[in-house]
């Protein structure tokens, strides 16, 4: 019980901020916690229910949120991700797994990428500041 909490606690923050503790839930509930893939996915929906209202009002309220952008991807991703949920009710529990992986994978390395080019562009503005 102690480690399910702090899980809990640690993603609930990560979610907060923005960063994706959803996608860490579902690595712990998969790999740690012996979940299904396809109980994993629920839980991890319901867990983005509860903690999507407090980041969004956060960003919201930060300046970070481009109305326009929300309200298409909000007409392209509710039909899409009906249909996908169907799609992974028919696809094979060990290739959905895989495949979550892999776009595990690619997302840290294009978030590590983009990191080094931040702390690079960072660098190299410093010194003419000074």
């Amino acid at each position: 019980m102690f480690w399910e909490l702090m899980v809990g606690l640690l993603t609930g923050i990560l979610s907060g901020f923005g960063v994706g503790g959803g996608s860490l839930l579902m690595l712990y509930l998969t790999m740690f916690a012996g979940v299904q893939q396809y109980a994993a996915g629920g839980i991890n929906l319901l867990y983005f229910i509860a903690c999507a209202p407090a980041a969004l009002w956060s960003h919201v309220k930060n300046g970070l949120v481009e109305r326009p952008a929300v309200l298409w991807c909000t007409l392209a991703g509710l039909p899409v991700s009906v249909a996908a949920a169907f799609l992974a009710s028919w696809i094979n529990v060990d290739l959905l797994r895989r495949a979550f992986g892999v776009l595990l994978l690619y997302i840290g390395v294009r978030e590590l990428r983009a990191g080094r080019k931040k702390g690079t562009e960072t660098q190299e503005k410093a010194p003419s500041d000074l």
